[in-house]
């Protein structure tokens, strides 16, 4: 299916040339077995070759969909790491409210065993914060005023008072998930590379092709050989 929408939009890329060349292997075998029944010919035989090639492609990219799917469990995972309300500290005393209406500068109350809600600076108090998340460090890490705490990461056992630096799309943990989101989308640079040569490889390859057709047909008069010596290019 991606060969041909490759080829509805007339451009070449790693799908239309693996189509073409087990295609056309394929396709060759086919013929030589029903033409020249009974003869040696498993020398230019292809089946095997295309069955590999075809199943060494979706290998790869079935491999290539796990990944991305793993990847897309990864970063749900980091989503429902933030915490959804934040314990604000205002004049009037402390008010409960959702992380997105929390701004930069409000005064966050972190009791121990919470989450931090925001990427801020310690005012008040010490402890110790799990950034696992963030880091991949297992042991917690001290955390005194003036010291910088990141959204999602655990208070472990005091209680801080965190003034706001960053929230919503300006957080960390945010910023994580838009690299993976982004990460997610391109292309390999080996893929991106492949694909660049198939857009001169394939027109050349099937230019190569109809000129030995054309040429083997006009010069010999044997068309059907000019149709296997073509396929031929195709398949090599």
């Amino acid at each position: 299916r991606a060969a041909w929408k490759a080829l509805k939009a007339r451009a070449g890329n790693m799908d239309l040339l693996v189509a073409l060349g087990t295609s056309a292997g394929y396709g060759l075998s086919v013929y030589l077995l029903f033409a020249h029944a009974g003869h040696a010919m498993a020398d230019h035989l292809y089946f095997e070759a295309s069955a590999v090639v075809i199943t060494l492609v979706l290998l790869g990219k079935w491999l290539e969909t796990r990944a991305k799917r793993q990847t897309t469990e990864a970063i749900r995972a980091l989503n429902a790491l933030r915490p959804e309300v934040a314990r604000v500290r205002r004049p009037t005393g402390e008010i409960e409210l959702p992380v997105a209406q929390v701004l930069a500068g409000d005064l966050i109350v972190i009791r121990p065993g919470e989450r931090v809600p925001v990427d801020g600076e310690v005012l008040e108090g010490s402890s110790q914060i799990d950034e696992s998340l963030i880091t991949g460090e297992s042991l917690p890490v001290a955390k005194h005023a003036g010291d910088k705490v990141t959204g999602g990461s655990v208070n472990a056992e005091g209680l801080l008072v965190v003034r706001t630096i960053a929230v919503g799309a300006e957080s960390t943990l945010s910023r994580i998930v838009r690299l993976v989101e982004s990460a997610q989308a391109r292309k390999a640079p080996i893929q991106r590379l492949v694909d660049r040569v198939s857009e001169v490889f394939v027109p050349i390859v099937l230019g190569v092709a109809l000129l030995t057709l054309l040429g083997w047909g006009l010069t010999s008069g044997d068309w059907t050989q000019a149709i296997l010596n073509a396929v031929a290019v195709l398949v090599i």
